[in-house]
């Protein structure tokens, strides 16, 4: 391999999804601080918001997150557009 082109830190990290809970060992470069164990063993731990445990496309489930009303807003702001 050529040297100083491949990443230093490359080594198992488990991603556990901040919703289900779900957890899935990938090899990774993430900087994280926190541990878990996974099958018995430790390793880094990095939570992700959303994997493919939760995420519509993969579960055939739709869900709608609404922060601060954002879907309201935009409903009013369409039906306004209608009515013009």
């Amino acid at each position: 391999m050529k040297s100083g082109i491949h990443p230093k830190n490359y080594r198992s990290v488990i991603f556990q999804d901040a919703q289900s809970g779900a957890q899935f060992l990938i090899s990774s470069t993430v900087h994280t601080d926190e541990k878990g164990t996974f099958e018995g063993k430790e390793y880094d731990l990095y939570r992700v918001e959303i994997s493919s445990d939760t995420h519509p496309f993969y579960t055939g489930k739709e869900t709608v997150l609404d922060t601060a009303g954002r879907v309201d807003k935009f409903k009013k702001r369409a039906q306004a557009a209608k009515k013009k």
